[in-house]
């Protein structure tokens, strides 16, 4: 590897197959070890978390302590290690004797974190995913010049951070998406104009009921375009048919929806990430009179009763993309604060096939009711600054795509252009079809 591919590396940044430290350290076994259980990976040495370039040059006493952290695994293992200019690589491959252990423990890459687990943990993982990772394989039906959508992979660049100035094809290999010279699965889930059309259960389909039963259907959508945008739509449905308790405290006026945004990102998004892609299922998000429900095609690969405590994907590549986009705290890690939130209102289930969740509904007050007319909506002004940045840059674009930027419902950002028109700061001309969104001040 050249110098100019490296810095495009960590240009990319930490993720599934790709790890930086300052220099050796004591936890390097650990590394090797999690990655050998995985899919490989290169672990960069004088890179701070950051992607500050403090640099690190190898001695023949480095080397010697790298080959032998590597031997000293079980069973025993071998690395590829190169100095590059100020920096040094750690090539990590995929490990043929799984499950490996680095001092008497095992651990597994999972997103950008390397997980320790129980024997029995990671031998089962491996035994009911048979070593086939759905997000690695190569899709062959897939065609670059057809299916691949350049805007979404801009968009998903530009959120996760990534430098917008490296090439697409040396970004999408240092994301680990290009197996067999192929876009592989994960990729094709981000960045296809169209992912149903190659993965029918990828559709992620959303229904309102009238009462406690399935009998009468008040609204249902079934989202078929890419990971992102079903996502973003899913949280959207779901916000915008739950009631909103508004809680007053002298002038400002607090929203507070029965279930917090929060929680359901979460929930949403771990089912999307988490299922299993080779079931023929599809995520279905319920909601009743009463209850909250999400049924997820997948089973879980460890005891109920460890849910919360230890975090195993079997979509690694899904949890890193997703864990660049920061769209949770990290990937896994909210589901003690979801129960600690919910309390006794959320029920986690689960059997052969699939994970439920069910969450109580109470019976609060919906929207404006008994809320005095004269009190004004208390508006976050970063979210009317938000809005007005994005129309700056697209001055035709639609509530509804704002609302999936900024990830709030539709509902909210009328009512933040009204304030924004009613404060002169923005206008709109034309048609709501035709026309465009003009700043004034």
């Amino acid at each position: 590897m050249d110098y100019k591919e490296l810095l495009e590396l960590v240009k990319t940044g930490e993720g599934y197959t790709i790890e930086f430290k300052e220099d050796i350290g004591s936890n390097l076994g650990k590394e090797i070890c999690a990655f050998a259980n995985a899919s490989g990976g290169k672990i960069i040495l004088g890179v701070k978390d950051d992607g500050t370039i403090r640099g690190y040059n190898l001695t023949n006493h480095d080397k010697s302590q790298i080959q032998d952290i590597a031997r000293n695994m079980d069973p025993a293992f071998h690395v590829i290690i190169e100095q590059v200019l100020d920096l040094a690589i750690i090539y990590i491959p995929e490990g043929k004797e799984k499950p490996y252990t680095a001092n008497g423990h095992f651990y597994l890459r999972q997103g950008t974190n390397s997980q320790q687990l129980k024997r029995e943990e990671i031998r089962s993982l491996f035994q009911k995913e048979n070593l086939i990772r759905f997000d690695r394989k190569a899709n062959p039906d897939f065609d670059m010049e057809r299916d691949f959508d350049n805007k979404k992979f801009k968009s998903f660049i530009s959120k996760a951070g990534i430098d917008n100035s490296l090439p697409k094809e040396h970004v999408l290999h240092n994301l680990g998406l290009i197996t067999e010279d192929k876009l592989n699965n994960a990729g094709v889930l981000f960045f296809s104009n169209k992912a149903s059309r190659f993965f029918l259960n990828s559709i992620i389909t959303c229904v309102l009921y009238e009462g406690k039963t399935k009998s009468k259907i008040l609204d249902k959508q079934d989202f078929d375009d890419d990971f992102i945008s079903n996502f973003n739509n899913a949280v959207i449905f779901v916000l915008k048919t739950l009631r909103t308790e508004y809680i007053i405290e002298k002038i400002e006026r607090e929203e507070k929806p029965e279930i917090p945004e929060s929680v359901l990102r979460e929930l949403i998004i771990n089912a999307m990430t988490h299922r299993d892609y080779f079931s023929e299922g599809r995520v279905l998000i319920e909601i009743y009179s009463d209850r909250f429900e999400i049924s997820n095609p997948a089973r879980l690969l460890f005891k109920k009763s460890e849910l919360g405590k230890i975090s195993l994907s079997r979509n690694p590549l899904l949890v890193d993309l997703v864990h660049r986009l920061r769209f949770v705290e990290r990937i896994g890690s909210g589901i003690l604060k979801i129960q600690e939130i919910m309390k006794d209102k959320i029920i986690f289930d689960t059997n052969s096939d699939w994970f439920f969740v069910k969450i109580k509904r109470d019976n609060i007050v919906k929207d404006t009711v008994n809320v005095p007319v004269n009190v004004p909506v208390n508006v976050p002004v970063n979210r009317l600054e938000k809005i007005k940045e994005i129309i700056q840059k697209n001055n035709k674009i639609t509530i509804s795509e704002i609302a999936s930027e900024i990830q709030v419902n539709e509902k909210t950002i009328k009512r933040d252009i009204t304030k924004l028109k009613k404060e002169s700061i923005l206008k709109r001309v034309g048609s709501d079809k035709t026309g465009y969104w003009e700043i004034i001040k």
